[in-house]
């Protein structure tokens, strides 16, 4: 694929966004990362798309935190059916426009109805699961189980981290995993790039205290060697979603 010069990385979003589609908080996350083979990675991004990589490496993240008020346009978000724990496995591409994104291959959710509207407008792998998080103190576990298959099959995750100190000035690592613009997908067979704008994120190092999880296999990625190579935890940020770009980078009217 020929690509036009990559974006830069950078804290704050590249562009704005005046007309959101879609807007929403993201409050309380944990980010898991592991470092992984371009050549594992490539063949389930979307195409259009190739492993976008710091200095030759790309990463697999794991990310639990609560969804909040999940709203339209300009209107309030929803308190009830917008608001629920979320945990997604997620890759790390590049378009040939030098777009930065990340692709979705699963998204657990423990509401019904969200869950099925996202499958059905945006094609997202979203699936229906029992999920909890629970807080005690600066340590908080997050919990799911796929719903619909006996107990013992159903892929799962049990994260625990413990925050840690305020991260004053975070590397190029922490801006390449959490400073993302925009998802790649493909909607109806053609390629879709969905931009987003957030303030810059407050992170925190953190430690790891529990890991138990099957979502990484069941996206169809090598199940993660060893302890990630980053542990972060944010507080959150509001966030506004772009309306969708064509494949030659113009916003669908």
């Amino acid at each position: 694929m020929s690509l036009t010069p990559l974006e830069a990385i950078t804290a704050d979003p590249p562009r704005p966004t005046p007309s959101p589609l879609l807007t929403q908080s993201w409050l309380d996350l944990a980010f898991l990362h592991w470092a992984a083979d371009s050549a594992d990675v490539a063949p389930l991004l979307p195409p259009g798309t190739v492993p976008d990589t710091l200095d030759g490496v790309t990463y697999i993240g794991l990310v639990a935190f609560r969804m909040h008020r999940v709203g339209w346009f300009r209107l309030p978000g929803i308190p009830y059916l917008g608001t629920f724990p979320e945990t997604n496995v997620r890759l790390y591409s590049v378009d040939a426009h030098g777009r930065r994104g990340v692709v979705f291959r699963s998204l657990d959710a423990s509401r019904l109805i969200p869950v099925a509207v996202a499958r059905t407008a945006f094609r997202l792998p979203y699936v229906w699961s029992r999920m909890a998080i629970h807080d005690d103190g600066d340590t908080i576990t997050y919990t799911s189980r796929r719903r619909g298959v006996p107990a013992g099959s159903a892929a799962h995750s049990r994260i625990t981290i413990r925050i840690g100190e305020r991260v004053s000035d975070p590397t190029d690592l922490e801006h390449f995993l959490t400073a993302r613009w925009g998802m790649h997908s493909t909607f109806f067979g053609r390629q879709m790039y969905l931009p987003n704008t957030h303030p810059r994120w407050p992170l925190h190092r953190a430690a790891l205290l529990e890991c138990d999880e099957t979502l990484t296999s069941a996206a169809g990625l090598p199940h993660p060697l060893g302890p990630p190579v980053s542990v972060l935890y944010s507080p959150g940020v509001p966030v506004r979603f772009g309306r969708p770009a064509r494949p030659g980078g113009i916003p669908t009217p």
